[in-house]
């Protein structure tokens, strides 16, 4: 069994690593530049006149798609680079507690991004009466979508020791799994003739229908069964990945 003492350790060293330098400022300031203008400024929150944060959580994906690759591009692309990557397996601790010391260190990381949002939250209750439950649901899906999206960034940053290698993996594959269950995709490839089964199995691996499912409110135990199974399936694939090369 893991040791939960190395995993705190391994927690500590990487989540004091984004502070150690301005770049976890310049995330900060971005994500929550990013989602303010694209909740205030494009989709018009206040003129909307609804005190709801549909048109906020909306956008989350996206910006997640973005800024998450390039918060855990040099989760082990750093560590090959500086070839610190040899004494930290050295260490009286094993690769898995590693890799999940650093996906949730990185995923602490992104959920103080989430949680500096909470004006939004303070504008919307003065507006009017949200449905708080479905507020958290919002919250909830969109702390388990940014949890499926680090843990596709720590696998993609130990296929090389490219920061931007693992940056771009890590876009490519969190893009493919959002857009494949967006609506006007669905809709055109079902349009040429694909099978309705085919079609919406593909989709029911979407990351994004499933939060969709969570940002109206419903908690489903499928939905959160099937974050936490990419969570754990991609970190799984980068524990292969990084013994193999440790092997060789």
């Amino acid at each position: 069994m893991p040791n939960v003492k190395n995993i705190k350790t391994v927690f500590q060293r990487e989540f004091r690593a984004y502070f150690d330098s301005p770049v976890a400022y310049v995330f900060l300031v971005a994500f929550l530049v990013l989602v303010g203008f694209l909740t205030f400024g494009v989709t018009m929150f206040y003129e909307r006149r609804q005190a709801n944060l549909t048109p906020f959580f909306f956008w989350h994906p996206w910006v997640y798609l973005l800024l998450i690759p390039a918060a855990t591009m040099g989760l082990w692309a750093e560590e090959r680079r500086n070839g610190t990557i040899e004494l930290l397996l050295t260490l009286p601790l094993t690769l898995v507690e590693a890799l999940v010391g650093k996906f949730l260190a990185a995923w602490a990381f992104i959920g103080i991004a989430l949680g500096l949002t909470f004006p939004v939250v303070l504008t919307t209750g003065w507006l009017g009466s949200p449905d708080w439950g479905a507020v958290f649901c919002g919250y909830l899906g969109s702390l388990l979508l940014s949890g499926a999206c680090v843990s596709i960034g720590v696998f993609a940053s130990a296929l090389s020791r490219s920061q931007v290698i693992g940056f771009v993996i890590a876009l490519a594959i969190c893009f493919v799994l959002l857009i494949i269950g967006f609506d006007p995709v669905i809709n055109a490839v079902s349009a040429w003739g694909v099978p309705a089964a085919l079609v919406n199995g593909v989709a029911s691996c979407s990351l994004m229908q499933h939060f969709d499912a969570l940002r109206r409110g419903v908690i489903d135990l499928y939905d959160v069964a099937y974050y936490v199974g990419v969570m754990v399936f991609m970190l799984a694939a980068a524990h292969a990945v990084t013994d193999n090369r440790k092997a060789s």
